[in-house]
């Protein structure tokens, strides 16, 4: 199954695929609310509001799997937004790992990272890169959203300015 052809939720329940980001580079992650990598928000922020205009996009997928998340789709809605100041998509709360992982997850956990370990998500704000032409690049939690090797991705991804 194509990417963009999964059907996901948004965080106002909209049902849709992310067809609609297609031709844009997309930087997926399971985020939470209550997690010691939350300040992360501030730097995926950052990435959205610097490259957003050239064919970015970063995509939140809130996850309660280890247990750090808020409890409702409008509470998580409500804290991205007047903590962090979050523009970028947000999506439903999903299972990112297991037997009821979200489709989207099964996929992107195939993709290894940079030491060849694919598989399971280690924690909240594991971070895939998703270029239009379909090549997926996974950092693990720990990795900074603004760290060298994915903004030299983003930006080898986007077209010149």
């Amino acid at each position: 199954m194509d990417l963009h052809d999964i059907p996901v939720r948004t965080i106002d329940g909209t049902e849709t695929t992310l067809a609609p980001f297609a031709d844009k580079v997309k930087l997926i992650v399971n985020v939470a609310s209550r997690c010691g990598l939350t300040p992360q928000y501030e730097k995926l922020e950052e990435l959205q509001r610097s490259y957003g205009e050239r064919g970015f996009t970063v995509l939140g997928f809130p996850s309660n799997q280890f247990l750090q998340e808020l409890g409702t789709e409008e509470a998580i809605a409500e804290y991205c937004s007047t903590t962090w100041g979050v523009t970028f998509p947000m999506f439903e709360k999903v299972k990112v790992n297991g037997r009821n992982r979200h489709p989207l997850y099964e996929v992107l956990t195939k993709t290894p990272d940079a030491s060849g370990t694919a598989g399971r998500v280690m924690w909240n704000f594991e971070k895939f890169l998703v270029t239009p032409d379909g090549r997926v690049s996974r950092f693990r939690p720990t990795t900074e959203p603004d760290a060298p090797e994915i903004v030299e991705l983003i930006e080898a991804s986007l077209p010149s300015s």
